[in-house]
């Protein structure tokens, strides 16, 4: 009875929010400008290079920060977004207001979680106060379109910062940091992905001893430090809950890493994941308490 009761108020508060807009034949991002309230949101959208992706088939859902709402952010922060050279950083922070299919309302209050374009996960918080979408508040839902729906939000929702940024903030990365910036492997890890790390500390580093790091960084060793640090790497977003139901994974490098579950501890090609699921923007890092090195 107390369940069925605050499901009875979590969908009067979102009737409370719907406006009620039957299908047209317009599309998203026609709705959008045509809507008035979307002006920053629309000039974005045509800077990334997305308003023929959000005009097409779809479905697609969109959480559409208002003018408002971009205005906080200020002209200063939003000027350089709309920069050409800033068109990267734009583009994910757009697609993770996205969705790819039609969520009417019920459905996203139903739902804990739901995954962007951009590929970070979105939480939704639903109670008789309303609902928030990664912390940003709906103002109004269902305004549908032909190819998908858009929900209004109060705020811009910002994507959790990129493999690299996540692990420079940890400050437990520092040799890992190094190592893929002599690899030339950086700038592919804050700007390519979705990627799964397993990320070696530099504790775990020190094992190998000074001698075999100092060398490893060598210009000469360049594509063997490429080798040992793609072999840490899978593409997409491998959460633990997917990692400890697979028994080996493959790297970016071509190789295989082995997986395992030993008591309660995930083991990856015999190191330990010390700590699991953080989550970047682009992906997702599993600490481990040992450097894993390709067989020959």
């Amino acid at each position: 009875m107390k369940n069925h009761f605050a499901f009875t108020i979590l969908f009067a508060t979102v009737a409370s929010l719907q406006a009620q807009h039957e299908p047209t034949d317009k599309n998203l991002v026609t709705i959008a400008v045509e809507a008035g309230q979307f002006t920053t949101l629309v000039k974005a959208v045509k800077a990334a290079g997305l308003a023929e992706t959000l005009s097409g088939k779809g479905p697609f859902t969109i959480f559409a920060p208002t003018d408002s709402a971009f205005a906080k952010l200020g002209e200063k922060t939003l000027s350089e977004l709309l920069l050409p050279e800033n068109k990267a950083k734009l583009t994910a922070i757009l697609t993770y207001h996205v969705v790819g299919e039609s969520l009417p309302a019920a459905k996203v209050v139903a739902a804990k979680e739901l995954t962007s374009l951009q590929g970070s996960p979105l939480a939704v918080a639903a109670d008789k106060s309303g609902v928030k979408i990664a912390g940003a508040k709906v103002l109004k839902t269902d305004v549908m379109g032909s190819n998908g729906v858009i929900h209004i939000l109060d705020d811009v929702m910002l994507p959790p910062a990129d493999l690299v940024a996540t692990a420079q903030k940890a400050g437990a990365f520092q040799t890992l940091l190094k190592a893929a910036v002599a690899a030339g492997l950086a700038d592919t890890l804050a700007n390519g992905g979705p990627f799964t790390v397993f990320a070696p500390t530099d504790a775990a580093f020190a094992k190998l001893g000074d001698a075999t790091i100092t060398e490893l960084l060598q210009p000469a060793n360049k594509e063997r430090l490429a080798s040992i640090l793609k072999h840490h790497v899978v593409a997409g977003r491998v959460m633990a809950a997917q990692a400890v139901k697979l028994t080996s994974a493959k790297t970016i490098g071509g190789t295989e890493l082995k997986l395992a579950v030993q008591g309660k501890t995930l083991t990856i090609g015999g190191a330990n994941v010390t700590q699991a699921d953080v989550i970047a923007g682009n992906g997702v890092i599993h600490v481990i308490d040992a450097v894993l090195l390709p067989q020959n």
